[in-house]
């Protein structure tokens, strides 16, 4: 009698499955919703089973390395790496309440460049959803070389596909955990983020999500296929194979990981576009491209059009991004103008001119938090009000900006600390070594983790549309206000 009370059997289209309850929680980890994938493949259905297959452990990831940060652990955002030895790694993890019935389902996309993390960081656990009564779903999918990188002979976004692939298992499985496949909101973070914003307007995800929430993401980190094959180029030298999918095919996933290590240094390779501007600013080699069935054109320009407008939309970004990157690494401190010059302008063909709109040179301004400063709209707040006036349907923005003690209280509102309050998880990243320091506020993220499932719920969050009041929620302060004044956005296109 224990054990039936601590676990449940339910049916999906490939076999029996068995998850553990904790409480109100139901949890099922590593269920897979496709067969290992076969490298620079389109993602095929999973193999069905014979029996009851537990479900209590979340299995493999995608290969990817994770390294040390100065000062700061990552693992709890990024998970701890992965070699790829196992390749049965496109896998979901679900939590729901015990008792569901047609219950708001929420799918979460992990961050990590698009060449890292994985749906099984600690901070990402979907408990507490659950027990607010929401289905929650969490998905890897691939990343890096096997992921995004448009290999000629192989179809391109394949990361993407595989979202795609798990959005539509959701869409036939969902029902039988107590989700209700008509009420699905999508929301990740990061590279998480970028992916949905571009999803929202892909013809391919139409009725797969009736909802949006992007935090720290945007539609605007996306490539011309054309040049972005520059990179298959540089990393098929670099690997000494052929450019195309035979050629990758031979590669290991170690040496794989190896090459996007190499590629990713500033000076190893030219991604600008026609204009000069490189979308990520260094951040990373690999994003989706646009010009095929799933993006047929840049995502702005889609909105622009109309692409979404029936999917509801909420945008955010954090006040201080940039202060994961430059702050824990003494960049923002110690930099010079000189370098900080050469840095920007391997991404912005106008990188004095922005800086100097940021303080640069002025009385008491390093050169690095001018640097800071102007990527924190150039990368991530700007690019966000683009799309949320670009969007058609209905769009809320929001601003999260309560700073961590961290970093000898440098951190701030850095990339990646809302993530703890939204999923009520902040003991996973407190203490010393923690992103959100010695005791963060738990009143702000039950605030802030109610908001989030109250969208789920209803489509619709406490403060006004940004329509053309350009309204921005302040999360600490509970306010929404007009957009702040961006010197950047007499920098990029409109």
């Amino acid at each position: 009698m224990a054990n039936e009370q601590a676990s449940r059997i339910i049916q999906i289209e490939s076999g029996a499955i068995q998850g553990s309850i904790c409480g109100s929680v139901l949890r099922f980890l590593g269920i897979p919703y496709a067969a290992p994938p076969q490298r620079f493949e389109l993602p095929q259905l999973p193999v069905g089973w014979d029996g009851v297959r537990d479900m209590d452990c979340p299995g493999p990831s995608a290969p990817y390395q994770i390294k040390p940060f100065p000062m700061v652990d990552p693992s709890p955002l990024v998970g701890n790496g992965s070699d790829g030895s196992d390749g049965d790694y496109l896998r979901l993890n679900i939590w729901a309440p015990s008792e569901a019935n047609a219950a708001p389902v929420m799918i979460f996309i992990h961050g990590g460049g698009f060449v890292g993390g994985c749906k099984d960081a600690s901070v990402h656990d979907g408990s507490a959803f659950a027990a607010s009564g929401i289905v929650c779903v969490a998905i890897n999918y691939r990343m890096g070389i096997d992921g995004f990188l448009p290999v000629p002979g192989a179809p391109t976004n394949l990361g993407l596909r595989d979202m795609l692939f798990a959005l539509a298992w959701v869409q036939r499985n969902i029902a039988a955990f107590g989700g209700d496949p008509a009420n699905v909101t999508v929301f990740g973070e990061s590279a998480g983020a970028m992916a949905i914003a571009d999803l929202v307007t892909s013809p391919l995800a139409k009725f797969l999500f009736a909802r949006a929430i992007i935090q720290s993401g945007h539609g605007a980190m996306v490539r011309e296929i054309e040049v972005a094959q520059r990179l298959v180029r540089k990393l098929a030298k670099v690997l000494r194979i052929a450019p195309d999918a035979h050629g990758f095919r031979s590669v290991s996933h170690a040496a794989a990981m190896d090459a996007i290590d190499k590629v990713g240094k500033p000076w190893a390779l030219d991604l600008r576009d026609g204009d000069g501007r490189e979308p990520v600013y260094g951040i990373s080699r690999f994003i989706p491209v646009y010009g095929d069935d799933v993006l047929p054109e840049k995502p702005i320009d889609a909105l622009r059009k109309g692409a979404g407008r029936d999917v509801e939309v909420v945008i955010g970004s954090n006040a201080e991004e940039m202060n994961l990157y430059f702050v824990p690494t003494g960049v923002r401190k110690k930099i010079g103008g000189l370098l900080a010059r050469w840095l920007l302008g391997r991404s912005h063909p106008q990188a004095k001119a922005v800086l100097k709109a940021y303080g640069y040179k002025q009385k008491g301004v390093r050169p690095g938090e001018a640097m800071t400063d102007a990527m924190n709209d150039l990368v991530f707040r700007w690019p966000a009000r683009q799309y949320a006036a670009a969007h058609q349907g209905k769009t809320w923005m929001y601003e999260f900006d309560w700073r961590s003690p961290a970093c000898d209280g440098e951190l701030g509102a850095c990339h990646g600390i809302e993530m703890p309050f939204v999923f009520k998880t902040l003991p996973s990243v407190t203490g010393p070594r923690g992103l959100a320091g010695m005791d963060p506020p738990q009143a702000l993220a039950d605030r802030v983790h109610d908001l989030w499932a109250g969208f789920a719920r209803t489509g619709a969050m406490p403060w006004p549309e940004f329509g053309t009041y350009r309204m921005v929620y302040q999360v600490t302060r509970g306010e929404a206000l007009h957009e702040p004044v961006m010197p950047a956005a007499a920098f990029l296109p409109e």
